[in-house]
This record gives structure tokens, C-alpha cells and sequence, in this order.
């Protein structure tokens, strides 16, 4: 089944619209393609997708060698804000990019209530129509 690009970009940018300092979201395969996005101006969306599944794949890596078992969040931050990304589903990977004004513990919360739909969305589509 193909994938609903639109509800979930509508998904993403009433995320963006909404969540508190957050800047552009997106939606990412491991291997670095974008499924959906709501990303600022400017910004090149098959660059930020392929650095964010090289970003997964190496901190699953040191997780694996740090002994940190499964990778929840990874966070980079800088002097204009912060990069999230959050596992979504097997087959996603949710970045967040919000600014260097943005709550932790605020963002994180949103992430956890965007998450939640988002995975209905992408779940859903592995289910049979009729069921």
C-alpha cells in the first residue's frame, strides 16, 4: 500500500504550527529517504534526510557498543537549536529541528503526543482495507 504523503505532512505541519519553538519536522526512512516533511525554506530535504538516517545508524552503533541497548532519542544540539530524532516505527524516523529558545522537557512531551498519531498513520497502512 502506498503511503498517505499528504495527511502526513498535514500531520507535520500542524506539529510545526503548534509545538513550542519547533522550527520544521520530518519523516524519515533508515535509509535516508524522505517520506514526509514540513522543513524551513531553504533547507534540502534528501540532504537532511540521508544525515539523519547516518545519524541513526551511528548512534545505534555506539549504543550497540556502549551497552545502551535500544536508541530512544538522539540529540544534537547547537547555537541556533537542537536536532531530534526520535524513533518512530521500524520503517520512520521522526526529526524534530527547534530552536535554541525550545523546553526539553516541553519538546519531548510533544514529540511523545505527535508520535502517537503519526504511528497510526504509517501502522495503519500494513493493515488489509476491510479489516
Amino acid at each position: 500500500m502506498a503511503i498517505n504523503v499528504t495527511k502526513l505532512e498535514m500531520t507535520l505541519q500542524q506539529f510545526v504550527a503548534n509545538a513550542s519553538n519547533v522550527q520544521g519536522a520530518a519523516l524519515v526512512s533508515p535509509d535516508g529517504l524522505t517520506l514526509a516533511s514540513s522543513l524551513p525554506g531553504g533547507m534540502d530535504e534528501e540532504r537532511v534526510a540521508a544525515m539523519s538516517a547516518a545519524m541513526l545508524s551511528l548512534g545505534e552503533r555506539i549504543g550497540r557498543e556502549l551497552n545502551r541497548g535500544d536508541i530512544a532519542r538522539i540529540l544534537v544540539e547547537g547555537e541556533q537549536g537542537y536536532g531530534i530524532l526520535t524513533s518512530c516505527t521500524e520503517e520512520a524516523v521522526f526529526l524534530i529541528l527547534a530552536d535554541h529558545n525550545a523546553k526539553l522537557g516541553v519538546i519531548n512531551l510533544e514529540i511523545k503526543n505527535v508520535i502517537g498519531e503519526l504511528r497510526k498513520q504509517l501502522l495503519g497502512l500494513a493493515q488489509p482495507v476491510g479489516l
